[in-house]
């Protein structure tokens, strides 16, 4: 059965041109990942700091590889740090 995963991130507007490169290094490498179906990253329109990108998965499994995958690990690390706070997940079936 297929998931989906919601990925919430507060940026603040000076970390935008930095964040928007590791997020592209990230997705480059889940477009090779066993399981990956899609994504699309959403702006919210009332709070312009809100981010959310909607992930689909073949299974929990296959997200749950990737979630671990330690080259995912060390950039989203990086996002983190940047962000200076954690970036929310949630699964959704």
């Amino acid at each position: 059965m297929t998931v989906k995963i919601f990925i919430k991130r507060n940026v603040q507007e000076k970390n935008t041109i930095e964040l928007t490169m590791l997020l592209k290094r990230l997705r480059s490498l889940t477009l090779s990942q066993s399981g990956y179906i899609s994504g699309e990253t959403l702006k919210r329109i009332d709070k312009p700091d809100e981010s959310m990108v909607i992930s689909t998965w073949r299974s929990v499994e296959d997200w749950n590889t990737w979630v671990n995958n330690e080259k995912r690990l060390k950039i989203q690390t990086e996002i983190d740090q940047l962000l200076g706070q954690e970036t929310e997940y949630a699964v959704y079936e």
